[in-house]
């Protein structure tokens, strides 16, 4: 009997703890979610304006500043959007990073080269592409303009990361500044790894002192990194030649010429073959050539959406496959002198944005319906809106805004707009809405049919339809 009511005492603590410990948790997840909306609350709209820009390198030839996304509940992950402006004829040297990222050629002409998986890919990319690198792939861009500075905005996703907290980029090219991560090895090890002699890497990694953005020397192939180590294989080579003396010298000044040819890319291949383990011929073992990874051009697509008040593009896995890898969804949106983005509401995603042209400003509302921020917003300036907030883009009167932003979701993340001719509450006009508004079906039905427009409505008016 004393069992019986042993085992009864169990089940019925095993009952309680069942029903009691989700009604905690529920609790804590309230409270936790009730802070972080009260810690976003404190901090007004300004939050809102992404403005904390940090330099990340700064040369004579560009530089590259990085601005931090904000984390929260309905978005865990943590974007920077990053802005690269580069001379014309300069080079960002190779490297790798732990982060994702998308390229977004703002304005000029660009050459990116990466090592995918069967090789070195190399593209020329032009205003208005969008290309992904994905982490760990080494990388080097470079402006291809003789006269025109390129301007590139950038997404780093470091969700992937151990630590990713932290930006971190690890130069494969480099000398004292930066410095190359190959040159943490000891010599020996080096030496073996390129098979060449320790002579020949000692200024490899000394002669670069410009940081991470150079200028290319033209009338050459190869930029000033390499012309110590370049120099020191002729050395090699002569030396070479003049202690054989049994060879005939007819065929000795071919070899010569075939031999000066090669030495313009001595460098650059011996370093991608300890890097990557490529043969001296550019290809891996049991593999072809890679072929050049697409790019999107944003500006080239067919609007998705166009009326006489601006336009809007939205770019996804499903367009743009390369987006599926990094799960991030890229848009560009035109709004004519004083229209607006009908309010809505992003489901799927946590929406960044960037000011490309014009001015204007940027309208978001706190789940329980009060007003979050009324921040006005200019060329230069980045702004974020959390997943379900609804919220309004709208340009000032004196001309267009133009903006290309990212979302935190490569799927199709159809927006749900709350006013105009396709809304919710379109959609939704019935007798159950009118009752949660407390409005009659015929007050409902002519304020919900009083826009004909839709997406981008008009600029405001005077004439009102009457409700």
């Amino acid at each position: 009997m004393e069992v019986f009511r042993r085992r009864v005492f169990v089940v019925s603590l095993l009952l309680l703890l069942c029903v009691c410990l989700p009604m905690t948790m529920a609790r804590r997840g309230g409270q936790d979610d009730q802070e972080e909306m009260s810690s976003i609350w404190s901090q007004g709209g300004d939050v809102f304006v992404l403005r904390r820009l940090k330099k990340v390198y700064k040369t004579e030839a560009g530089e590259m500043s990085v601005v931090r996304g904000v984390s929260s509940k309905g978005s865990p992950r943590e974007l920077r959007i990053g802005f690269i402006t580069m001379e014309p004829r300069s080079l960002f040297v190779p490297q790798y990073m732990n982060a994702n990222l998308i390229l977004f050629v703002r304005r000029g002409q660009m050459k990116v080269g990466s090592i995918q998986k069967d090789g070195l890919v190399e593209k020329e990319l032009k205003t208005g592409d969008v290309y992904r690198i994905s982490s760990g792939s080494t990388f080097y861009l470079e402006n291809i303009s003789e006269g025109q500075r390129l301007n590139i905005i950038c997404s780093f996703d470091t969700t992937e990361a151990l630590g990713s907290e932290v930006l971190q980029s690890f130069f494969i090219g480099g000398g004292l500044q930066p410095q190359s991560v190959l040159a943490g090895f000891d010599s020996r090890i080096l030496s073996t790894a390129f098979n060449v002699s320790e002579e020949e890497l000692s200024s490899l990694f000394r002669g670069q002192k410009e940081g991470p953005i150079i200028y290319v020397e033209r009338g050459r192939d190869e930029p000033r990194t390499w012309e110590s180590a370049m120099r020191l294989r002729q050395q090699s080579l002569h030396s070479h030649r003049h202690h054989d003396d049994d060879r005939d010298e007819d065929d000795e000044d071919r070899e010569t010429e075939e031999e000066e040819e090669d030495v313009v890319v001595w460098a650059w291949r011996k370093l991608l073959s300890a890097v990557v383990g490529k043969k001296e011929d550019g290809r891996k073992s049991g593999t072809k050539s890679a072929a050049a990874a697409d790019t999107y051009n944003l500006y080239e697509r067919q609007h998705d959406f166009e009326n006489a008040y601006g336009w809007s593009v939205a770019v996804n896995e499903n367009v743009y496959q390369s987006l599926r890898h990094s799960d991030i969804g890229v848009y560009l949106v035109n709004l004519t002198a004083g229209s607006m983005m009908a309010p809505h509401l992003n489901p799927e995603a946590t929406e960044y944005g960037v000011v490309l042209r014009g001015s204007g400003s940027v309208h978001i509302v706190f789940p329980n319906g009060s007003a979050a921020a009324e921040v006005a917003v200019k060329e230069g300036d980045v702004f974020w809106v959390p997943r379900f907030f609804p919220f309004c883009q709208v340009a000032s009167r004196g001309g267009p805004l133009e903006f290309f932003g990212f979302t935190t979701s490569a799927r199709d993340n159809q927006p749900r707009f709350l006013a105009g001719a396709n809304s919710v509450m379109q959609e939704m006009r019935g007798p159950e809405l009118a009752a949660a508004m407390g409005l009659r079906q015929s007050e409902l039905d002519r304020l919900a049919q009083a826009q004909r427009q839709s997406v981008i409505l008009p600029p405001p008016s005077r004439s009102y339809v009457s409700i």
